[in-house]
């Protein structure tokens, strides 16, 4: 009922009133908006429960139940607020795999500057991460149904996304090279590797540890980014675009608890000359990152038998995924995805029985047929190899569906 009463709402002002032009430049109103709708389902099967999916399916909005899956609705709003600004807003809706209750996520509301001098661009509100290659993109971006481990376990079932400002800088350089410096909040259930929130550490304590809640008193309890993304033509028919990206703030377990993660992604996309409605294709994407957990000790405890005495250490985890796609004729993409993650650094009860730390690795052949370019069908099986699973291997299956309609930004590249 609220998504009805949202809708309505958004309909009613978004179109000029009968006798009005869409754009009126003498009133100095600016009425111009696009929405889209973008819905994810999938079905399927596994060899482990649907409480373990919860966790080898880590991701928010992956297949994670036996049977279907209401992955992804996402409901966006773009256009121009002025000659200067323009502004998006994404709301998710999806269901709980193991409630059936519905949820509903303000996924992200920014504005984007339009002309700024010297390549600059300012983007403030609330929004992803620009970490990597898959962080700062929506689900119905991804080739795959699922998220990677990697991400799962570095930012959480979400992605990383907060308030924040990002200041981007296209750099005066033969080829395209751009920028990126920003600041965000360390806080909340969408910001797993840095302050968190109880609620998060309550599913997902990283290595175990108990949190710790702490406030901002500087610019240092914020989270830093910064990034670079340089893109490239190797041949008239190949594109390659190489990002390095890197994040510091402090975390969950104390006063002295600091994060560091640090990445790079590859992107090698091949398009003849000749072909048929972009048919065929290759792309080649590859993602490697690497986090250093500065746990802070932790005393509690009045009791002397039953005190809680954890000393400083550093968790290191690190992980990379590989993936091929390759478009073979019109409508029709093959593709295969290889993962591994691992770390050092005991978590409370042991890495092995952490089932966001252990040794882990997962192979995903894929296949896509696209109806159009508003609607596709994936089938994905995926092989599990995880150190915490009772016979260390599971076996899932999943058909996906998507539709859109309505107008959509642009995807970068």
């Amino acid at each position: 009922m609220k998504l009805y009463f949202f809708i309505l709402f958004v309909l009613l002002f978004s179109f000029p009133a009968y006798g009005e032009d869409v754009k009126s430049v003498s009133s100095g109103r600016l009425r111009l908006i696009d929405i889209s709708m973008d819905a994810l389902f999938s079905g399927g099967w596994s060899t482990v429960n649907d409480n373990t999916l919860q966790n080898i399916q880590g991701g928010g909005h992956d297949p994670r139940k036996r049977g279907f899956t209401v992955q992804n609705v996402e409901l966006s709003l773009t256009g121009a607020v002025d000659p200067y600004l323009k502004g998006e807003a994404h709301i998710v809706y999806f269901n709980d795999p193991l409630t059936g209750e519905t949820r509903t996520e303000l996924e992200e509301v920014f504005i984007t500057t339009l002309s700024l001098p010297y390549g600059l661009q300012l983007e403030a509100g609330h929004f992803f991460t620009e970490f990597g290659r898959i962080n700062p993109r929506h689900p119905h971006q991804w080739h795959w149904q699922d998220q990677p481990v990697i991400n799962t376990r570095f930012f959480g079932p979400d992605g990383m996304r907060g308030p924040g400002f990002r200041l981007g800088w296209l750099m005066p350089l033969p080829w395209f090279s751009e920028l990126h410096i920003g600041i965000q909040n360390a806080n909340g259930e969408t910001m797993a590797s840095f302050l968190a929130s109880e609620e998060f550490f309550d599913e997902r304590p990283i290595g175990n540890r108990p949190f710790v809640k702490q406030e901002v008193k500087a610019l240092k309890d914020l989270v830093h980014l910064i990034k670079m993304d340089n893109s490239l033509d190797l041949a008239e028919d190949i594109t390659a675009k190489i990002g390095i990206s890197g994040l510091y703030g402090p975390n969950a377990t104390g006063g002295n608890g600091q994060t560091i993660i640090y990445g790079a992604d590859l992107v090698l996309k091949w398009r003849p000359a000749e072909q048929v409605r972009g048919w065929p294709f290759l792309i080649l994407e590859s993602e490697i990152m690497k986090r250093d957990y500065k746990s802070a000790t932790y005393l509690y405890g009045s009791d002397p038998e039953n005190v809680i005495d954890l000393q400083e250490e550093t968790l290191k985890d690190w992980g990379f995924y590989a993936q091929i796609l390759y478009g073979f004729m019109p409508r029709w993409a093959a593709g295969l995805r290889y993962e591994y993650a691992t770390g050092s650094g005991e978590s409370i009860d042991g890495r092995n029985n952490d089932p966001f730390r252990d040794d882990r690795s997962r192979i995903s052949p894929l296949l896509t047929w696209m109806l159009t370019e508003f609607s596709r069908v994936r089938i994905q099986y995926n092989y599990d190899h995880a150190d915490h699973l009772p016979d260390e291997e599971a076996h899932s299956v999943w058909l996906g569906i998507e539709f859109m309609y309505g107008v959509h930004p642009a995807h970068s590249f």
